[in-house]
């Protein structure tokens, strides 16, 4: 990696994080629910991006750049489990659940089309 390779990491990483807030924030918003609806959008969006640039030709620097810096800073695991702890510690253990699973098969879904395509 070039400087100006871990410069772009390092903006276009920032920039990703601040549309996934803001992605998360437009849809909580909107769908005002104790389920974390925008996390989920965003990690399942994530999952198919990611999977787009596995079946591209993208490597080296590159893939870096768009994998780790701009997808790896646009999805969040740690809240999709903070959210999934804090559902079971609202007595909504049923939505914890919902949350983990819809995640996990959605996402090896979202992977598997993206690549795909």
């Amino acid at each position: 990696m070039t400087v100006l390779g871990w410069v772009a990491v390092g903006l276009l990483g920032g920039l990703a994080a601040g549309f996934r807030y803001l992605l998360d924030a437009e849809i909580s918003h909107r769908w005002e629910h104790r389920f974390p609806f925008g996390i989920l959008a965003v990690n399942l969006t994530g999952a198919f991006l990611i999977g787009l640039v596995a079946g591209s030709t993208l490597d080296g620097q590159a893939l870096v750049i768009v994998a780790g810096g701009v997808i790896g800073s646009f999805t969040t695991f740690s809240t999709w489990i903070l959210d999934s702890h804090l559902l079971v510690r609202a007595d909504l253990a049923r939505f914890a659940w919902i949350n983990i699973v819809v995640s996990s098969i959605g996402g090896l879904a979202a992977v598997w089309l993206g690549q795909a395509l």
